[in-house]
């Protein structure tokens, strides 16, 4: 049997890390090793992992007397790999039944795979069902996944969802401190240049959950915040693995030019919907422009000049509008919605394609 190290980070997630555990516990067809880091949490997490090892002896916890902040403590997570493969697996998601097995089951099959995801569903309190039946298998050479993560500038995986080889992840080392947000894109990016990706279909491999206090609402919320991690994930990559690659200054001039485009989108999107971001237009403008300056010859970039240059009260008045479109839109169907707001965009000129946005 395969053997699967599962770290745990914990901090002051209690009320969530009994159900974690057991769900790694309770995989079958490979030998699993939970590791809980405990990062000093002040609620009653050492009473619960306390409670978890004497149920089950594969369950080890380290505790900090300071915290130390989550990258930290994932690298001391990584430097006590033992077993053939690693997951990283934060103390408030879960694996579905069976995941570790279809996960190592492909990478048994494929040497050369040094990374496998599947599909993850996202909740917030009940866990709603889940497909444990595999539809198959995809295999990437990893130069071609990291050329589609490129050319999308979007991060395909959570995080539970990901068993790596062990033996690649102690080749690449732990996580960048200085990238707290996007750290786990950029080691994605850096297992993807020296191997080869696969992913898991048909079946769901973790939960992820999502509340008001993970990280992703708190601290790394906001969208710029997000274009801003994520490209600072590719410069990373591509002074580190990505360096050699033939194709480096390729896939990294593909990597700006997919978020300066999502950051002018985003732009032309707050002309008339300022009320859904904190920052103004010009932000996202600037930040575009200093990743690609070529893309003030672009479609994109004249229709957000001529958004950003109408009159203000002919600007004040759709803005109006679009508070109301939306709130109207939590109280209709959303087909009906879809077609009322094209109408207003094709009237006011301002229509773009919703995967645009």
């Amino acid at each position: 049997m395969a053997t699967v190290q599962v770290l745990v980070p914990c901090y002051n997630y209690a009320r969530y890390l009994e159900q974690c555990v057991e769900s790694v516990l309770s995989q079958t067809g490979v030998g699993v090793d939970v590791l809980i880091i405990d990062d000093c949490s002040p609620d009653n997490t050492p009473e619960i992992c306390s409670r978890l090892m004497r149920r089950d002896s594969r369950v080890r916890v380290i505790r900090h007397e300071t915290n130390r902040g989550h990258i930290a403590t994932y690298n001391e997570g990584i430097a006590q790999i033992r077993g053939d493969y690693f997951v990283l697996l934060s103390a408030d998601d879960l694996l579905t039944q069976g995941a570790l097995a279809r996960a190592t089951a492909l990478m048994e099959a494929h040497p050369k795979v040094g990374m496998t995801y599947g599909q993850p569903i996202s909740f917030t309190d009940a866990l709603p069902p889940a497909r444990i039946s595999s539809t198959g298998m995809s295999v990437w050479n990893g130069r071609n996944w990291m050329r589609q993560v490129c050319r999308s500038g979007k991060n395909f995986i959570v995080c539970p969802e990901a068993v790596v080889r062990t033996e690649v992840q102690k080749q690449i080392g732990g996580y960048n401190p200085e990238l707290p947000h996007s750290g786990d894109m950029e080691m994605w990016l850096r297992i993807a240049a020296i191997s080869d990706i696969g992913r898991v279909r048909g079946a769901d491999q973790a939960y992820y959950r999502v509340h008001a206090l993970s990280m992703q609402q708190t601290v790394h919320a906001g969208f710029l915040f997000d274009l801003v991690g994520r490209h600072r994930a590719f410069q990373s990559v591509f002074e580190k693995e990505g360096a050699s690659l033939p194709e480096r200054d390729e896939l990294y001039g593909l990597a700006k030019r997919a978020l300066a485009l999502t950051a002018i989108r985003r732009a032309r999107r707050l002309c008339d919907f300022p009320f859904e971001d904190d920052l103004p237009p010009a932000k996202y403008r600037d930040f575009a422009v200093s990743l690609w300056p070529e893309i003030v010859g672009t479609f994109s970039y004249r229709a957000l000049q001529s958004a950003e240059s109408r009159d203000s009260t002919a600007g004040g008045f759709r803005r109006s509008v679009a508070r109301q479109a939306a709130r109207f839109r939590k109280f209709v169907d959303g087909e009906i919605f879809n077609r009322i707001e094209w109408r207003w965009a094709r009237y006011t000129g301002t229509y773009l394609p919703r995967h645009f946005f």
